[in-house]
């Protein structure tokens, strides 16, 4: 598979010229070395995966960097903690923009270790795998709902291939990767628990029902989540609430993050089958909102994503907040709309005196309903063509 541009390479750069530290964190074979190692090839790279490398730094970790004062790039950082202090000494010490590169997949810890070592110092920024609208016009594009954005899933070809590698990468991921960031839980009973969260996937989460099905507590289920939100599987994502007098819901809604994870672990084998699978409108929602929450990453500071409901039952699908502003949408999964499809958009906009909605489908015209909402076709999206604001 050739060499896809990251819509991230942008950020990244102008991280480095505000900070001297970046961070790139994300989930395991998400692109984050290859991104870092295409952008600065002539930087002194470490991978603490590689032995070699691990016993270079657990040697003379603070004699590595008197050697090595800029342009080193660490992968897999969280697996030498005592990496953090010495940066934030030699920073101190010599302060100077773009110095170094970390790269993390995540562990409970790593993000909270940065944050107190480097506070002020670092720049963070969360790679996920292939967006839809950086496959625009590859051959891999077309397949980016069923398979997900894996680069090592979509550089194979067949189904069968493709299929092969999601299994691996969960086996891996649970019998291998989450004991490397120190997490120990049983294998058989987090597997059981994310194939679960396939049926509940774009619904309102409900942790007493996981763990009655599962015969454990409800704070082991809210742990093993914990778990898998933090190494970026699954999104809880959150209601949004205001000052409105309205009763509204308080729990999160659950979504499983890469559509290839979720098709796959739900039993789907080729792409095919998704247009009889009874989720579809779910997988198609989950799809939008992360091609959405990245989108809204690199053109807003820290922006908020929120779903709206009222305990009557009106609701939008994702909200997304960027300081004041507030940008209401809604998936529908086909092009045909009426009145009482778009009736929780219209509250959502009264209720929090809102002056544009937006409602993606996958129809394929672009058009307006009234002056407030704006019908976005999920093909041009994809592409990176259509803008929200």
């Amino acid at each position: 598979m050739q060499i896809v541009p990251r819509s991230a390479a942008e950020r990244l750069r102008r991280l480095l010229a505000s900070f001297p530290v970046a961070l790139v964190y994300g989930p395991r074979q998400c692109g984050k070395s290859t991104l870092v190692r295409t952008l600065f090839p002539n930087w002194t790279h470490i991978d603490l995966e590689r032995p070699a490398d691990a016993s270079l730094l657990d040697a003379d970790l603070e004699g590595f960097f008197e050697r090595h004062p800029r342009r080193v790039a660490i992968d897999e950082a969280q697996r030498l903690p005592a990496v953090f202090p010495v940066l934030r000494h030699m920073i101190d010490r010599a302060p100077g923009k773009g110095r170094f590169l970390l790269t993390g997949s995540a562990s409970p810890g790593l993000l909270a270790s940065v944050s107190e070592s480097l506070a002020g110092r670092v720049g963070l920024l969360e790679l996920t795998p292939f967006r839809c609208a950086e496959l625009a016009g590859m051959a891999q594009g077309k397949d980016r709902w069923f398979w997900g954005g894996y680069p090592p899933a979509l550089a194979r070809r067949g189904a069968r291939a493709r299929a092969e590698w999601l299994d691996a990468y969960v086996s891996t991921f649970l019998e291998r990767d989450l004991p490397a960031l120190g997490v120990r839980l049983p294998v058989r009973r987090l597997r059981t628990l994310w194939t679960m969260l396939t049926h509940v996937h774009g619904n309102i989460l409900n942790v007493a029902d996981l763990a009655r099905s599962l015969g454990v507590s409800s704070h082991t289920v809210g742990h093993d989540l914990d778990v898998l939100e933090a190494t970026f599987m699954i999104r809880r994502l959150p209601p949004f609430h205001a000052n409105v007098q309205k009763r509204l819901t308080k729990s999160p809604k659950l979504y499983i993050r890469d559509t290839g994870l979720l098709h796959f672990l739900a039993g789907l084998r080729a792409p095919a089958e998704l247009g009889t699978w009874p989720r579809r409108g779910a997988s198609f929602e989950g799809l939008v909102i992360e091609e959405l929450a990245g989108w809204a990453a690199e053109r807003f500071v820290r922006p908020g994503i929120f779903f709206w409901r009222t305990q009557a039952g009106a609701e939008v699908d994702l909200l997304i907040v960027d300081g004041r502003r507030i940008y209401p949408v809604e998936m529908k999964l086909g092009a045909s709309l009426d009145p009482r499809s778009l009736a929780g958009l219209r509250q959502c906009m009264a209720d929090l005196s809102l002056k544009r909605g937006f409602v993606v489908t996958t129809g394929e015209e672009r058009r307006g309903v009234g002056k407030a909402i704006e019908i976005l076709p999920w093909r041009e999206l994809a592409r990176g063509k259509v803008e929200i604001g």
